[in-house]
């Protein structure tokens, strides 16, 4: 059956009646491959844009579940640490100066300190990075310092530069 023009004047009123017109117009075998063609787009479209989503995540979500737990126990023990931190008794200026000050006598020669009111001043030159690790961690936990810059440059003979501390848990 063929459509000629008088038959679609008649017929054809909407889009919708031209397509039921042209699709009744077809054979029956050039339906069916329409229909599978229809078919094959539609399937590859629920592919691309249900489908491969989905699975993608699914794949990622173990990798960030891992991430996220990492971070999350990171996060704790810091809460853990500045609890504790928080807990413990002030050191006087005074005191703190009096511990910094042997911190850096264990440095020897490469470092020197400066107090300054509540802040100290440690200028180093060719210290080895695990010396001042050891002096920063001894300045927050016997000193109760903490660090407020850090000018560091990596040499051949180790850091040179300046690390300034906040004393006596002052802010």
């Amino acid at each position: 059956m063929n459509i000629t023009d008088s038959d679609t004047a008649a017929t054809v009123r909407t889009p919708r009646d031209w397509l039921r017109h042209w699709w009744q117009g077809l054979a029956r075998r050039e339906r069916r491959l329409i229909g599978a063609a229809t078919a094959l787009v539609v399937l590859a479209l629920l592919w691309w844009v249900a489908l491969a989503p989905a699975l993608r995540t699914l794949q990622r979500s173990p990798a960030q579940i891992d991430a996220a737990d990492a971070q999350l126990q990171a996060m704790q023990r810091l809460a853990t640490e500045a609890r504790e931190l928080r807990s413990v008794t002030p050191v006087s200026t005074e005191q703190a100066g009096n511990v910094l000050k042997a911190a850096t006598a264990r440095l020897g020669d490469k470092a020197r300190l400066a107090l300054q009111g509540d802040r100290a001043v440690l200028t180093v030159t060719g210290v080895g990075s695990v010396a001042l690790r050891d002096w920063l961690a001894e300045a927050r936990s016997g000193a109760r310092a903490r660090t407020i810059e850090a000018n560091l440059t990596r040499g051949t003979s180790g850091l040179s530069g300046t690390v300034t501390v906040a004393m006596g848990g002052g802010a």
